[in-house]
Formats: C-alpha cells, sequence, structure tokens
C-alpha cells in the first residue's frame, strides 16, 4: 500500500463530496487506501458516503473527538508506507498524489512533506511557517508581522516557488511517513482542534526527521469547512491550543505567558475595533462584537490538564 488518505468530517457533505472526487481522480497508479472518519455528523454526511462513495473505509465516531482524535482512529488502522492527512474543504489536482509519494519514496530523511496549497482564487496560502514562538506571538501582536519582510512566523515574504525545510506543515494537506510517524506516535489527543500539528511537526523534528515543502502542484484549500461556524468560539480554541502547546513543551511559565500575549491580542482588538464603531467606521461593529466575545470567553482557553498540558 502507497498511500493512505485520512479525512476527518463533521457536518461538511458537499465539500467531502468535491474532495473525494478529486482524491480519486488524482491516485493515478497508487496502490492506496482512502479512510473517512465521521465525527457524529447529522447532515447526511454518512449517507452520502454509503451510497456514492462504497470503495471509501468509512469509520463513524459517534461523537466528535476533533481533528486529532479523528485522526488518530484512522492512523491505527492505515496500512500505507506514507499517509496523507487532508481537509474536507480541500481539491486535489493533477498528479500531486503520485508525485509526493515519489518524492518522499526518494527522500528518506524526511518525515513529513507539504505540497503547495492555493487559496480559492488561485493565490498561494502560507502552508508551512515557523513554529509559534513567544517572540513570533508578541511580533504578531504589536502588528509587526504585517510587515512581509519582517514576517518570519507566517513567511509570507517567501513566494513558495522553492523546496525549504520548515517548522510546521498545515494538516490541511500533510504526508507522512509510516517510519517516522511509528517512531514519533500519534497526534496529541488533548489538543482537540488547534495545535495538534504544530505539536506532531514539533515532535518530528525534535526526533530528528526533517519537514519540507516542495512547490509541487496542488492542493485548493477553501478554509470554509467545519471551523467557518464557529464563529469567535475559532479564536478562543485556538487561544487554547497554542497556549497548551507552549505548555507543553516549555513549561507552565512559558504557558502562562504565551496565554498573556494572546488575551493581550485579542482584548487590543477588541479595544481598536470598538472605539471605531463608535465612531461611526463601517464594518467595525461586526468585529468589535467578535473580538468582545472572544475576550468574554478567555478564561474558558486555559488549557485543562491532559496529555497535551
Amino acid at each position: 500500500m502507497d498511500l493512505s488518505i485520512v479525512i476527518v468530517n463533521w457536518n461538511t457533505e458537499a465539500l467531502l463530496r468535491d474532495c473525494l472526487h478529486s482524491v480519486f481522480a488524482g491516485l493515478g497508479p497508487l496502490a492506496a487506501e482512502v479512510i473517512v472518519v465521521d465525527n457524529a455528523s447529522s447532515d447526511g454526511s454518512v449517507a452520502m458516503l454509503r451510497a456514492e462513495f462504497p470503495e471509501v473505509q468509512l469509520i463513524e465516531t459517534g461523537r466528535n473527538l476533533g481533528f486529532a482524535g479523528g485522526n488518530n482512529v484512522a492512523l491505527r488502522v492505515a496500512r500505507g508506507r506514507h499517509v496523507m492527512l487532508l481537509n474536507t474543504d480541500t481539491l486535489v489536482h493533477g498528479d500531486v498524489l503520485p508525485r509526493a509519494v515519489a518524492w518522499m519514496d526518494a527522500h528518506p530523511a524526511v518525515g513529513v512533506m507539504g505540497p503547495r496549497v492555493l487559496n480559492a482564487d488561485g493565490t498561494v496560502q502560507p502552508s508551512s511557517s515557523a513554529f509559534p514562538s513567544l517572540k513570533h506571538l508578541a511580533m504578531q501582536t504589536l502588528g509587526l508581522t504585517r510587515i512581509r519582510r519582517l514576517d518570519s512566523y507566517r513567511m509570507t515574504g517567501w513566494d513558495r516557488t522553492t523546496e525549504a525545510r520548515v517548522e510546521v506543515i498545515s494538516g490541511a494537506a500533510m504526508f507522512v511517513r509510516r517510519a517516522a510517524m511509528d517512531e514519533v506516535g500519534l497526534l496529541d489527543e488533548a489538543f482537540f482542534f488547534y495545535g495538534e500539528e504544530t505539536d506532531w511537526c514539533h515532535r518530528f523534528a525534535r526526533a530528528g526527521w526533517e519537514l519540507v515543502f516542495v512547490p509541487m502542484p496542488s492542493v485548493t484549500h477553501f478554509g470554509g469547512g467545519a471551523v467557518g461556524r464557529l464563529n469567535h468560539r475559532r479564536d478562543v480554541l485556538m487561544t487554547e491550543g497554542t497556549t497548551r502547546l507552549h505548555r507543553k513543551h516549555g513549561g507552565l511559565v512559558a504557558g502562562l505567558a504565551c496565554f498573556a500575549i494572546l488575551a493581550a491580542h485579542n482584548a487590543s482588538r477588541a479595544v481598536l475595533w470598538t472605539g471605531l464603531a463608535l465612531v461611526g467606521n463601517p464594518g467595525a461593529g461586526p468585529r468589535a462584537r467578535h473580538f468582545r466575545a472572544v475576550v468574554a470567553d478567555l478564561p474558558k482557553a486555559w488549557p485543562a490538564r491532559g496529555a497535551g498540558a
């Protein structure tokens, strides 16, 4: 088995259908399996899969296990020499799947590889980045990462036309070597929605595996899947996941520092947009309400004890 493609679904029936059509059209000569883990969807996703994609290995969890938990269910049974994590809100283009497998086979020191990922309009998405260090988070809070030449975090000054070793590859489209995964272990299920692939990438790097971005075309990532319905909860979960990441790898002090930086980030945006709304700035009202809701829920963002805490 060359490749196991793992997709976690939660109420994204239409997106999942389009994603699977693109996957099967792009497999080429690969010996591959496609595993879809459904996290207790209520939108007809399971019925659609059974009717339209009988070749898919469907696993129903019965409850929402999150991104890490859902992927791990499939990774425990995946048989491929390589595995690919793929979001439901993606489309696979051309021969990227067989090319990625061939590239991984030719580079045995690489544990994780990320292909070029595009936005819906065809522009390149920053799907690889540096680790979200306290320095990078502070620069983001101060707005300095908006200056491309200073953005060493998201690497927006890099056009992604060249191969490069990176620290983090997005779980929206990520190829992982089975041998590396067997050494490092599965995703940490203490991360529910954010931080899990960053933690995983950090663990691969600490174990000596290389992480590489390769500009092979391509995967489109729309970014409007399950996360699109979370509203302000998305930012709360992002704060929780990033704080958990620092607490796990840096200790309690690092976790507290991370939480303080992210709290300052959201509070400053709430003040800014509320002020702009008061002076009649068009469109400021919804942003102000969003960030005020995030700030109100920040106490929920301190990570509870768990494997990643």
